[in-house]
């Protein structure tokens, strides 16, 4: 477990250890986690030039103003997108590989609670967003992260550590109905997908995170009963259970700059901010230090060792390269191509 206080002196650091002028990309970013995560890498990074992407405009006036009072010396640029949809998501990388020959930071918390709801290019609502929509944003802009120099690193914020069996005879999770199998199965697609890319970018490193409780709006657009249950029985324990929003920032600001995690490539010399003297390389998620990939909860702690038998089986099994056959296959269908 690593301590807030040695998260925060890693922080505090960033500016002395890590270049000027860090791109960053983060999605999902006008509301909760993922606004909260840039705002603490804005205030933290030398000259920032950060894309945020999201749905609503109004929120993104209103952030970038307070991005622009945290670090007057940063660039923050918004592109509006619904990204549920994969053209979409095309659509705005496109735009910043127009812009950019070389990314650092890709941060994608867009997420739903809503289950039962198809997009328009038929993909279930909460696995675009939860699933594909990450993928694409990651497949397409992965060669900017592998061009950059020092940090390149990309962070999932889903369900890291909650691991648990895939359902091979229904990848797209479609058939499950019971809401823990349902997280056990996305998260499981979500960490195998990942070490499939680190294969892919060895220099680049893949976080796959638990935020842990955490007060967002999350859940807000979904109209079911469960739902509806949840975010009271929510309100009522969040001033007793919750992580504190800033807090929050914080700790997924580490998770994107520490040297903890390095890629695969570079398993004793991470580029990020150097190790404290409490702090040492994390446990990646096949069980050893320093993979390049990294199944974590909201300590930075990796999974039990279950949980990584689990990914261990999964892997022997050939589960990665399926479920890395079965997205691109949804790519192609959707838009003709693997990638933008």
């Amino acid at each position: 477990m690593v301590q807030l206080t040695d998260i925060r002196d890693s922080n505090t650091r960033i500016a002395t250890e890590l270049p000027a002028k860090l791109v960053a990309v983060f999605v999902g970013a006008t509301g909760g986690i993922g606004e909260t995560t840039m705002k603490q890498f804005a205030k933290h990074v030398k000259e920032p030039f950060i894309y945020f992407v999201g749905r609503t405009e109004s929120a993104a006036v209103r952030i970038k103003a307070e991005l622009a009072a945290l670090n007057p010396q940063g660039k923050y640029i918004f592109l509006q997108s619904d990204v549920s949809l994969i053209r979409n998501v095309d659509t705005v990388c496109n735009e910043i590989k127009k812009r950019e020959t070389a990314i650092n930071v890709l941060c994608i918390s867009a997420g739903t609670l809503v289950f039962d709801k198809y997009t328009s290019e038929g993909i279930l609502y909460f696995s675009a967003l939860s699933i594909y929509s990450r993928f694409r944003f990651i497949e397409n802009l992965l060669p900017l992260l592998d061009r950059a120099t020092g940090l390149r690193r990309v962070l999932s914020v889903l369900a890291g550590t909650k691991e648990g069996e895939l359902d091979r005879t229904d990848i797209t999770g479609q058939s499950i109905k019971n809401i823990i199998r349902g997280r056990r199965h996305t998260t499981s697609m979500m960490t195998l997908g990942l070490e499939v890319l680190a294969k892919k970018a060895p220099s680049v490193t893949f976080v796959h995170d638990y935020p842990g409780f955490v007060k967002t709006n999350l859940g807000s657009d979904s109209k079911s009963l469960l739902m509806t249950v949840l975010a009271i029985v929510a309100t009522v324990l969040a001033p007793f259970l919750s992580i504190p929003i800033e807090e929050t920032g914080e700790r997924h600001l580490f998770f994107l700059t520490s040297a903890r995690f390095p890629g695969l490539s570079e398993p004793d010399a991470a580029a990020g901010v150097a190790l404290g003297e409490h702090v040492s390389i994390a446990l990646g998620s096949n069980g050893e230090p320093g993979s390049g990939v990294y199944s974590i909860d909201y300590n930075g702690d990796p999974g039990s060792p279950a949980t990584v038998a689990v990914l261990a089986k999964l892997r022997k099994e050939g589960a990665g390269e399926q479920v890395w056959e079965h997205i691109e296959d949804v790519f192609t269908k959707i838009t003709g191509n693997t990638a933008a």
